[in-house]
């Protein structure tokens, strides 16, 4: 594994800790309190090429590789406070527009994907249901076979974006009694009949990216939006995790180099008892648990994306990687708030925020539970 980067692909990042320092940061503070999704920011994001940047560039793409799009999603990472934005981004890239990339007819792709990656349309993944979480196989949601058209019946819920999405990735089973082997995936667009999106569901963190129920009541789906063939859902569900395991966390590297500089100036510039607390072994070495953290997850995620890149999969170590970054991601933010103490706990400087996020990490693309069973699955146990 060699992890030396060309001055491209530093300039790269570069390029993107400055947009994101220049463009993204303004409000953040309100936007988080309100819970409000900026479309306009959305937009700039799509404009600099986010969206699209590990797409084909006949879809409006950059055609990044996976490295250079780890980088630009670390630079973002760090130069953007909104974790919330950053999140909404990476959602739609890993799970709705890269299953339709290597999944979907060439009908399909060039329908959506430009649109995607130019920012025009917004993509959400609709798999989770109110009774089939963790376990994703047991959803209940239908699809019958009508002619042209798949009939869909259900709920699903924690759909990040719902509220502002234009297109829809919908997993449902066309015959509960095959199991894993019944689910199917379909691209939903808002306007179909019998489509809507439910109430929308407030939450501690990520505040910036929107979540609601789908309802899906006869909601007649031509057999043209179907992903894959009747039945192939499930290799679009595990295909479509992995990608996200891998790269949805990419750009908390950046937010936890941030969030340890932060703490060194901190440290360096807060005196208590006559000294700067960074002075004291209880404060420095909190400081030091985080830069270790930060250093042994950016090793483990280049060598998935190492992993991606040479052979194509790399299911234990993409469920590795998730689970340690995003636990290592909680602790270092409960060390920031308290390294910062009574002002670490204020909106004002934000840290508090951090740790709100985070906390999702453990829980979105397979709880911290989830990633270690499938470990120990693979490790024979």
């Amino acid at each position: 594994m060699d992890f030396e980067f060309t001055q491209d692909q530093l300039e790269f990042k570069k390029s993107a800790v400055e947009f994101a320092r220049k463009e993204l940061n303004d409000g953040v503070i309100d936007r988080d309190r309100d819970a409000v999704f900026s479309r306009e920011l959305w937009k700039k994001c799509a404009a600099f090429g986010i969206q699209g940047s590990a797409f084909p560039e006949c879809y409006g793409g950059l055609n990044t590789d996976i490295f250079s799009t780890m980088l630009l999603m670390e630079g973002l990472g760090y130069g953007c406070k909104d974790s919330g934005l950053l999140f909404a981004i990476n959602g739609q890239m890993w799970t709705v527009q890269m299953p339709i990339l290597r999944f979907g007819s060439d009908a399909l792709k060039e329908r959506y994907l430009p649109k995607f990656c130019s920012g025009e349309l917004i993509g959400a993944n609709g798999v989770t249901e109110p009774n089939a979480g963790s376990d994703a196989f047991s959803m209940s949601t239908t699809a019958k076979r009508d002619g042209d058209a798949y009939i869909l019946n259900g709920t699903k819920t924690f759909c990040t974006m719902a509220p502002d999405a234009d297109v829809f990735m919908v997993f449902a089973t066309v015959d509960k009694r095959k199991g894993f082997m019944g689910v199917t995936a379909f691209v939903v667009d808002r306007t179909t009949p019998g489509f809507r999106v439910g109430k929308e569901i407030g939450k501690m963190g990520l505040r910036t990216a929107p979540m609601a129920e789908l309802i899906l009541e006869d909601c007649r789906v031509p057999t043209e939006n179907l992903l894959g063939r009747e039945g192939n859902g499930a290799a679009v569900f595990e295909d479509t995790v992995e990608w996200e395991r891998t790269c949805i966390l990419a750009s908390i590297l950046g937010a936890m180099e941030r969030q340890l500089e932060q703490c060194v100036r901190y440290a360096r510039e807060r005196k208590q008892f006559g000294k700067a607390i960074g002075k004291y072994q209880s404060v420095a070495n909190k400081i030091v648990d985080m830069k270790v953290r930060l250093e042994t997850s950016r090793l483990f995620l280049y060598k998935v994306a190492w992993m991606k890149q040479a052979r194509g999969k790399a299911p234990l170590e993409a469920a590795a990687a998730k689970l340690y970054l995003s636990e290592s991601w909680i602790q270092s933010c409960l060390d920031a708030v308290q390294i910062h103490g009574g002002y670490g706990y204020t909106t004002e400087y934000e840290v508090e925020r951090d740790l709100r996020d985070s906390v999702g990490s453990t829980l979105y693309s397979g709880t911290s539970e989830i990633q270690r069973n499938i470990i120990a699955r693979h490790l024979g146990l």
